[in-house]
Formats: C-alpha cells, structure tokens, sequence
C-alpha cells in the first residue's frame, strides 16, 4: 500500500498555529476535511485489503481424514498424560506390575479418546484443515 495515497502528505506537512497571520497558514494547516479525507481514504484501503482471515471451510466430520486426524489428536493426547503421569511418584502402596502397567495404559487411551472427543482441544480440526488442502 502506498503511504503517499492514503494523504499522508497532510500529516507530513509543517505545522503553522492558528495564529499566525501570514496567508500561507491557511493552505498548511491540518484541517478538519482534510483528516476527513484521510480517514475516507484509510477506510477503502482497508476494506480493499482486508486483514481478517477467510472462513475456514466447512469439516465433514464423517470423512476418512477427519477420523484419522481425531486419531492422531488423541495419540498426542495420550502421550501428554503419560508425561505428565512420569512426572508424579509412585507411592508403593499398589504393587502395579506388568498388568498394572497395562491397565494404567489401557486407562491412558480411554482417557485420550474421550479428551479427543468431547476437550475441543482443535487439534484433529487444525490437522484436518491443513491436509484436506491436498485432496
């Protein structure tokens, strides 16, 4: 955009008071229809360019893609509750084992699916948005 067609020429122009006598102030002076004429020109150039972004089409949530999408959101789902879980000590009283280990597991994908499903984190969305460009 150029800044010279938006009337910055107004703006950049030397500043003369209000009472200054010589003829000449009254062609320098920011006047009021000239900052008119500025915020009309800014106005069109901002609605010819506009800075929102277009609205994301439409999910068909019943597509192959979107299912493997929800997939891969709650595989990251999964793998982020097993990390925070790492970080918490165990305190003994339950001997878990290998059966432990599953279930906790097993647990963590239940977990996962219903976070995926119902949290709205946007993940499979985002995904979903940016492969379905490629269809």
């Amino acid at each position: 955009m150029d800044i010279n067609s938006l009337g910055v020429q107004y703006l950049n122009s030397s500043y003369v008071p209000f009472a200054s006598s010589s003829p000449e102030a009254a062609n320098v002076i920011f006047t009021e229809t000239a900052f008119e004429e500025l915020l009309k020109k800014t106005q069109a150039a901002q609605s010819a360019t506009s800075f929102l972004p277009a609205k994301p089409a439409p999910i068909d949530k019943n597509s192959e893609l979107y299912e493997t999408c929800v997939e891969l959101e709650t595989f990251l789902i999964k793998n982020l509750i097993k990390s925070m879980r790492s970080t918490v000590q165990k305190t003994g009283l339950i001997d878990t084992g290998f059966a432990g280990e599953m279930y906790e597991d097993m647990l963590y994908d239940e977990y996962a699916k219903t976070f995926a499903q119902n949290a709205n984190f946007g993940f499979a969305e985002m995904a979903y948005r940016d492969l379905a460009r490629y269809l």
